[in-house]
């Protein structure tokens, strides 16, 4: 039972941390439960997720499907704060250009919004729309669950990148100290558990081919964000884990919607 509340207070704390979500009070905080918590990431996707599929399949009977998508996005952004968003800008501005490791780290914790930063951010949240709409316009339902798929197995890319690659910036610096730091074998192991599942549920539901494709592009994704940001940066960032996370929703989106044949 001990067991079982320590998990508990470890998925709040990932709540509590990446969501607007209010925790109970008893659940606390420290460095070392941050750390752990990276474990339960896909099912903060999936409450993430949840809620997006909710609105869509809410808006998508009183307004044009252009219309619900749009809500279900910014509700998604709303209960996150943006704070995966902010990552991808963030990391599209300082890697954007031809600059040096150090000036690219530098860039990448100035507050400001540039130019790469922009365009990234219009180019990925662009995609993401129009994937949505293309598969709520052949499914309305399957469309939400594909919403929910895609926050929780998305939230697994960052996990396996904390534990590929080294922490590339100072870690006395870093905005979340408990980030700077790789996660356990166990942990990964966990994660994975829960990525098969998550997978195996909703093949169960849908035809597996559309999660196959969708999956394997998100693989795809995730391992080109750690060969990018090992080539750039040497490692991670905060800001780097949340770029992958928008990276690999929108293509485990346009993975499903190919495998869909929808045009």
């Amino acid at each position: 039972m001990s067991l079982l509340l320590h998990e508990l207070r470890l998925f709040f704390v990932a709540l509590q941390f990446f969501t607007r979500v209010p925790v109970p009070a008893w659940v606390g905080w420290s460095p070392e439960w941050m750390h752990a918590s990276s474990r339960h990431y896909p099912l903060v996707g999936l409450c993430v997720g949840a809620v997006g599929a909710a609105v869509l399949l809410g808006a998508g009977g009183l307004w044009p499907l252009s219309v619900a998508v749009g809500l279900s996005m910014a509700a998604t952004v709303w209960m996150t704060g943006g704070f995966h968003e902010d990552g991808l800008a963030d990391t599209c501005d300082g890697l954007g250009g031809s600059v040096s490791r150090e000036r690219a780290l530098i860039i990448m914790k100035d507050s400001r919004l540039g130019s790469y930063g922009a365009l990234g951010l219009v180019g990925v949240l662009g995609l993401k729309a129009a994937a949505l709409h293309g598969l709520a316009a052949h499914d309305l339902a399957s469309a939400a669950l594909a919403t929910v798929w895609a926050h929780g197995l998305s939230r697994v890319a960052p996990v396996l990148l904390l534990r590929a690659l080294p922490y590339a910036g100072d870690p006395e610096h870093a905005k979340a100290k408990p980030m700077a730091q790789q996660i356990s074998g166990g942990g990964l192991g966990w994660v994975i558990g829960v990525a098969l599942a998550l997978c195996a549920g909703v093949a169960a539901w849908v035809d597996a081919l559309p999660v196959l494709a969708g999956a394997g592009a998100m693989a795809a994704m995730t391992a080109w964000c750690a060969r990018w940001y090992r080539q750039r940066l040497g490692g991670y960032t905060g800001d780097t884990l949340g770029a992958s996370q928008q990276l690999g929703e929108v293509a485990g989106l346009l993975g499903w919607l190919a495998a869909l044949g929808v045009a």
